[in-house]
């Protein structure tokens, strides 16, 4: 039998985060090999809806937020693209007096981490937004949030990889993986390869790698709820969210607003939208943006994303296995994560360590303390 192609790392997994981390290692001067069972950025990282923020995440992912930031304002030098990125703000609304206070205790902890907000409410708040129905009372700005277009960003990350030298092995589904001690072995599409490293980054389909080597977490798919409406004169000025979520909007230069909440369904392979969930989260959206009321919905889509229980990702190493990492589990938060996420992954192999703190982000969290946590040193 043929000797199996050998790589310094493998990536399981197409989507903007095995992208992204390819593109850095292979840059590095890495061998690279990602395996995509379908098309890079044809799942969630593709379909998502588009959003660029660092306002509304919990403390813990601010670190990573901020230096993922940083990524997408070198989008264009770094992927050749600026994948329709537009800094046009985040505008996070408030519906209740209690709203306000929860958007300022934020703002507070925000600061904290260098991520300023503009506190909008009253008088101002109106005469500012005019557009905004009477349903939203005020809301939190980040000026330096946006949104971009994931169906152009997600592919864009693995052609650059290519570029760059990384094999990127579309509709090549990861068959079977073993660490033999030394190295992991693997098996896609009948051929055989062999790699130092092994990066787990296969989205929603990722505990069926992680279980392999004993590091399945509590993760369920979920299938957010997303739709267009045809092109509108323009008059949302910021990307927009709502506190306690629920309901989120931008409109894009064509004109064109997409619109997200609530769930569609699906079997945790394929993802549907939901024509209720649409039709009630609609009205909705059109207490807070009267504009839509007369707007013709277009298009409809749905998409499969892992959760976790406490809605915050995998990364890092694994803890039995060595030279193992993971990344996945973003629970419908990953697109302005997963940039900053490669680069992180990139670290890890090279210098086996990173100074963003991924504490929170553990494989083993969900573990009880007193689990015993077996290494595996051959398969």
């Amino acid at each position: 039998m043929s000797e199996p192609h050998h790589y310094d790392v493998a990536i399981a997994g197409g989507g903007l985060v095995g992208a992204s981390a390819a593109l850095a290692l292979a840059r590095a001067g890495l061998r690279v090999v990602l395996f995509e069972r379908r098309y890079c950025g044809a799942q969630a990282s593709g379909v998502n809806y588009g959003g660029v923020r660092c306002q509304g995440r919990p403390a813990e992912q601010l670190p990573l937020a901020m230096r993922a930031r940083e990524v997408w304002r070198r989008l264009p030098e770094s992927i050749g693209i600026d994948g329709e990125f537009v800094v046009s703000g985040h505008l996070r609304l408030a519906r209740s007096e209690a709203d306000l206070v929860g958007l300022a205790e934020y703002a507070r902890m925000a600061a904290e981490h260098g991520l300023h907000l503009e506190l909008i409410a009253g008088r101002a708040f109106r005469t500012r937004y005019p557009w905004l129905g009477s349903a939203a009372i005020g809301g939190s700005l980040c000026e330096t949030d946006g949104h971009a277009n994931p169906r152009l960003v997600s592919p864009a990350f693995a052609q650059a990889a290519r570029r760059a030298g990384a094999d990127v092995l579309e509709l090549t589904p990861l068959d079977d993986a073993t660490y033999d001690g030394a190295r992991f072995q693997l098996s896609a599409n009948g051929r055989r390869f062999s790699a130092d490293w092994l990066i787990n980054a296969a989205g929603a389909w990722a505990n069926t790698i992680a279980q392999r080597f004993g590091d399945a977490v509590p993760m369920q798919p979920i299938y957010p709820n997303m739709w267009v409406t045809e092109p509108l004169p323009q008059f949302i000025t910021h990307n927009l969210g709502v506190y306690g979520g629920g309901i989120y909007a931008r409109q894009v230069a064509r004109g064109n607003c997409i619109i997200g909440g609530g769930r569609g369904y699906g079997d945790g392979q394929y993802a549907q939208p939901s024509s209720d969930t649409t039709r009630t989260v609609m009205r909705d959206a059109c207490a807070l943006l009267p504009m839509l009321r007369e707007a013709l919905l277009i298009r409809s889509w749905s998409g499969v994303e892992g959760c976790t229980p406490d809605h915050n990702p995998i990364i890092g190493a694994s803890h039995r296995v060595p030279r193992l990492l993971h990344a996945f589990g973003f629970s419908g938060g990953g697109f302005l994560l997963a940039p900053g996420v490669g680069e992180v992954l990139a670290e890890l192999v090279i210098s086996g360590a990173t100074a963003t703190p991924l504490a929170a982000f553990d494989v083993d969290r969900f573990v009880p303390a007193a689990a015993s946590l077996p290494s595996i040193t051959s398969s």
